[in-house]
């Protein structure tokens, strides 16, 4: 069970940049929302709570 607000990368789950890229191709197709490249993208994949506050924000 992946708890929401552990860490995705590093000690937390471990993923690591093919999986970001995975995630981020996966959440731009599904939820139609714009996910930033590089260092900006940082911050949205540091936690399951993080990418769906992302994917809220950029929702109408």
């Amino acid at each position: 069970q992946i708890d929401d607000g552990s860490a995705l990368f590093g000690e937390g789950l471990g993923l690591d940049s093919l999986d970001a890229l995975q995630l981020a191709i996966a959440l731009e197709e599904e939820f139609e929302v714009s996910i930033p490249e590089g260092e900006d993208a940082k911050p949205i994949f540091a936690s399951v709570n993080a990418i769906a506050q992302h994917i809220t924000q950029q929702r109408p």
